[in-house]
């Protein structure tokens, strides 16, 4: 069973500073049909104007992933860690007992657009940690190329949260399949371009909402990035 989610059909938020897309309920934006997806809680396309950012604001009991795509994030936390995160890098902090953190666009002519994802933990009240890791572009290129993982392992970061984040980049001619868990859910976001979801057509902000399905096809790409998740029913 496949769900279309058109991008127009999101949550929007603008501060000013700061212009974000929900996909799921979060702060200002509410709607009880689209609180998660499995233990995928937020998925936030976030634009942050240059100069400006989040302030110290603080987490708990939850994995945070962020994917920049143009621009850098700037990213400071109680943890000691002090890291710019470029575009091709995957970033997870591990909210545990409790973190606080900042997250700013120091360019001063550049808007950083990334996304900020959370997944719900298997786990509760561990200790909070962080790990940031390059995906070469090469790693994506006409394949799903796994980012984040429970492992960690081949490239991915570790989440401690049943679900895996795939990613891939797809032109014309390129496709790729992945087999899925039926009493698994898998959701299915792009980031930009176009591509067919199982014979869905999704166009750039679009998202397939999947369950009961065993395999998963990505094909007639053009210009297309997008995230798989693979998530906890």
């Amino acid at each position: 069973m496949l769900t279309l989610r058109k991008s127009q059909d999101r949550g929007y938020a603008d501060h000013g500073w700061l212009k974000s897309f929900h996909s799921f309920s979060f702060a200002g934006y509410y709607d009880p049909a689209h609180m998660g997806w499995g233990n995928l809680r937020v998925i936030n396309e976030d634009r942050i104007a240059p100069g400006t950012g989040f302030g110290t604001h603080g987490h708990r009991d939850m994995e945070i992933i962020s994917y920049v795509l143009t621009g850098e994030l700037a990213h400071k936390d109680s943890m000691g860690n002090v890291k710019g995160i470029p575009p091709g890098d995957i970033q997870r902090m591990s909210a545990g007992s409790g973190v606080m953190h900042s997250e700013f666009n120091h360019a001063p002519q550049q808007t950083t657009h990334f996304f900020q994802i959370w997944i719900e933990p298997n786990v509760t009240g561990i200790p909070p940690s962080y790990e940031q890791k390059t995906v070469p572009l090469a790693s994506k290129r006409g394949r799903l190329a796994c980012v984040a993982s429970p492992e960690g392992d081949a490239g991915a970061v570790k989440i401690h949260a049943d679900a895996r984040l795939y990613a891939g980049l797809f032109d014309a001619g390129e496709s790729a399949s992945l087999v899925l868990d039926p009493q698994r859910k898998a959701y299915v976001h792009l980031v930009r371009g176009r591509l067919s979801v199982n014979g869905q057509a999704l166009e750039a902000g679009d998202a397939a909402l999947i369950s009961q399905t065993s395999s998963l096809s990505m094909a007639d790409a053009d210009q297309a990035e997008v995230l798989v998740f693979d998530l906890h029913a």
